[in-house]
């Protein structure tokens, strides 16, 4: 969330944001977050099966799940925040020959591994696009869904890119975001926290040579909004049938909307 002041003209001059538990400008925010993913890309995925105990993959399917990509309906998929095209490989082998999915990432490093990754096993049921949340570059009323998992709490402007989802959905198309939020379970937060806190960063740098990116993306899960404010937000962006499904004892969150 940021707290922004306000110019002459209503827009905003000298604002400020979270960068993991730092303060810094909002317009640096994107650079900084870019950084860490450009240190990261080539482990991201390694990553992901040590820090979560493999969940993250149970996590994914729940959210593809709920995605029902099928053989008997045509799908064209927006997955933002996906680069190394995780995601969307569940999607295309679910959906079959008539889903398609383009994948956004701000980040290259992390696209050059999703296609690297994809090889030619989907032809053009896949494409790789470099390309920022906040401002998508695709039309109006062009997907049947936008997926994003563990990647809007990097976004600046959760606003904008809330805006920018519900823009670039076709009217009866689905929003899905999987993302970290509160743990809800007693004694299973003081788990977490020394888990997360410590173990983390240790592990980054044994995997990967660097433990800040990943102090920062444990910081960053902290400053996240909780699954009601969250919620809200994607109500506030125009969509409808929002709901919450927290899993794991609510590490995370599935959230889902309907623009209608």
């Amino acid at each position: 969330m940021t707290a922004p002041t306000h110019d002459a003209t209503g827009g905003e001059a000298n604002a400020r944001t979270h960068f993991g538990f730092s303060t810094v400008d909002l317009d640096s925010k994107q650079g900084l977050v870019d950084d860490v993913f450009h240190k990261v890309a080539k482990r991201y995925d390694v990553m992901n099966d040590l820090m979560s105990g493999g969940l993250h993959r149970a996590w994914k399917a729940d959210m593809v799940a709920a995605l029902n990509p099928s053989p008997a309906r045509t799908l064209k998929v927006l997955d933002v925040a996906g680069g190394t095209g995780d995601v969307a490989f569940r999607t295309l082998k679910a959906g079959g020959e008539s889903t398609q999915v383009t994948v956004l990432d701000i980040n290259r490093e992390m696209l050059a591994v999703g296609r690297e990754r994809a090889g030619d096993r989907f032809g053009d049921r896949i494409e790789f696009v470099q390309g920022n949340a906040e401002a998508l570059p695709f039309p109006d009323n062009s997907f049947d869904a936008y997926t994003i998992a563990f990647g809007i709490r990097n976004v600046p402007r959760l606003e904008l890119a809330l805006a920018e989802a519900h823009r670039v959905l076709r009217r009866g198309g689905r929003f899905l975001c999987l993302e970290f939020s509160n743990v809800d379970m007693p004694g299973l937060d003081r788990i977490y926290d020394a888990y997360s806190f410590h173990l983390i960063p240790a592990m980054g740098k044994l995997v990967t040579g660097d433990s800040e990116p990943y102090r920062y993306l444990v910081e960053s899960i902290r400053k996240f909004p909780n699954a009601a404010l969250f919620s809200a937000m994607i109500m506030d962006a125009g969509f409808a049938r929002v709901k919450a499904r927290p899993m794991t004892g609510g590490v995370v969150a599935l959230h889902s909307g309907w623009k209608l």
